[in-house]
């Protein structure tokens, strides 16, 4: 069974939501907020495996929220659930340590394939919000930073393109011709050199400093 945790002020759709999964085979709703106040103490206590979490909620926004669950634990998969669409947001909340962007208009079956996605390693994002991903990845930057700055090796640029992406180690493993351990010390190697510690952080640095451009 998969545990999820659903942090929304919208009482319609939390309600909902959790009606769904809870119809679910593989799903069980173990928390539903209405506001993130109290979200590290939750998380803390129920062990969710996945957590939907909205951003624009009283008293503290949820990027805010996945800042400090993270400080904590990096157990749970975060999922954002927004209205929202820019590309600000969408790089806070995957640099905060988000592993998936969702619209709230996605239907529910496909935010059930999306938390069934993050567990099996990947990343999961509504269309439009992965098209602006990569309009914004594909953008010039302004930085002077690139994948030579950071002496990367063609085989980690190669890993660290499947990140971007949203591959799952196990894809990479197969697009790449590598094994899983390989692909692990890449990855491995990858975080030294990028200066982060998850794999959602270089998938940011990658995107802000245009290290592919």
């Amino acid at each position: 069974m998969i545990r999820i945790s659903i942090f929304d002020d919208n009482d319609s759709l939390r309600e909902t939501l959790a009606l769904v999964f809870d119809a679910t085979d593989d799903l069980i709703v173990t928390g539903k907020y209405p506001n993130a106040l109290t979200a590290v103490d939750e998380v803390l206590y129920n062990q969710p495996d996945v957590i939907l979490m909205d951003i624009d909620m009283p008293g503290r926004t949820g990027i805010e929220a996945v800042k400090l669950i993270r400080e904590q634990t990096t157990r749970p998969k975060i999922l954002m659930l927004t209205v929202f669409e820019d590309v600000d947001r969408i790089f806070a909340a995957i640099s905060a340590g988000a592993v998936g962007y969702l619209l709230k208009k996605t239907p529910a079956d496909k935010i059930i394939d999306a938390i069934r996605e993050v567990m099996n390693g990947g990343a999961a994002m509504t269309p439009s919000i992965a098209l602006k991903v990569l309009d914004a990845f594909r953008q010039p930057s302004s930085s002077s930073a690139r994948a030579d700055t950071f002496l990367l090796t063609d085989k980690e640029k190669e890993v660290l393109q499947r990140l971007v992406e949203g591959d799952s180690y196990k894809l990479i493993a197969h697009h790449c011709t590598m094994s899983m351990g390989t692909v692990r010390t890449h990855i491995v190697n990858i975080y030294e050199k990028l200066h982060v510690n998850s794999k959602s952080e270089a998938v940011a640095k990658a995107l802000k400093t245009g290290l592919f451009n």
